[in-house]
């Protein structure tokens, strides 16, 4: 009777991994890559002292991301035209997939090594470009490739 049993559930364990495997294969699409994007509001005279710092420090940063392997891409985008309230710009980085919590603080561990800077540095230079801009948002979008 056991036997039968184990059977019966080996069969519909299968049937299971089967059925979900297949409905996989029927989707249109696969998830791929995650963006996060910041929509930054510069302050009146400081665009090109923000540019300085994106082209500088944040490029650093970012640059060290793709070598390690963290990031796929990043990207700086001007809003032509902005309206009421919209940002001036946004910046764009895209990671091959979202992190775990343990990833995420092995790559914040990695990244204050590589910047000198512990958390605190990291979180008082954030406030000190308060003065040059103003993080007025922040999305999260997942690609997803079309078959």
């Amino acid at each position: 009777m056991k036997i039968v049993r184990s059977l019966a559930v080996s069969a519909a364990v299968a049937l299971a991994v089967l059925g979900s495997a297949a409905s996989a294969q029927d989707s249109s699409y696969v998830p791929g890559t995650v963006w996060n994007f910041s929509y930054i509001t510069v302050e009146p005279g400081q665009f090109e002292n923000y540019m300085d710092y994106l082209s500088k420090t944040w490029k650093k940063g970012q640059d060290y991301g793709v070598k390690e392997g963290d990031i796929v891409s990043y990207h700086v985008f001007q809003i032509n035209n902005a309206r009421a309230g919209e940002p001036d710009l946004m910046l764009a980085v895209e990671t091959k997939d979202y992190l775990t919590t343990a990833q995420q603080l092995s790559v914040q561990k990695k990244f204050e090594k590589f910047m000198a800077q512990d958390t605190h540095k990291l979180d008082a230079g954030m406030g000190e470009r308060k003065v040059m801009r103003k993080l007025s948002g922040s999305m999260e979008l997942q690609e997803l490739k079309l078959k």
